[in-house]
């Protein structure tokens, strides 16, 4: 019974913990913007969220699994999609090369990161309601 009532907060907890997570990684590409050689990393939250709440696995395990090419190779940590490879942590594109092959576009880097903060917020908010709401269920107010 227990399972029902918490169902939905275990999806937003998910999604809180992919914000955050995405967060992370925008950040650490807007802090590399003058890094020469560096490539901006990124990865599609939907897709994420919709492996980790089909899958028999949560989204912290997704995280701790490590991404390699080759089991021999030194693990790069990243966020893994469960077997399927080819979506693990991917690199974005770049719109306007640079001489020093920064990839790197600040523009869409402070966009991603106010879009990714206020959709965090919205879970934050969601998840207090939700909880607010199982409250007042409980005590009959």
């Amino acid at each position: 019974m227990l399972n029902k009532i918490t169902g939905n907060l275990d999806f937003q907890t998910d999604a809180l913990v992919l914000r955050a997570e995405r967060q992370r990684i925008i950040s650490s590409n807007i802090a590399n913007a003058d890094t020469p050689g560096y490539v901006a990393r990124d990865f599609n939250f939907a897709e994420t969220l919709k492996a980790a709440t089909e899958g028999g696995s949560s989204v912290q395990e997704q995280m701790r699994i490590l991404s390699t090419s080759n089991e021999r190779h030194i693990p790069v940590p990243t966020v893994n999609f469960g077997k399927d490879k080819d979506k693990r942590l991917g690199y974005s594109l770049s719109a306007q090369p640079a001489l020093d092959n920064n990839t790197v576009d600040m523009d869409r880097e402070r966009a991603n990161f106010v879009d990714n903060a206020v959709r965090y917020e919205a879970t934050l908010r969601f998840i207090n309601g939700s909880s607010r709401t199982m409250l007042s269920a409980i005590t009959g107010q």
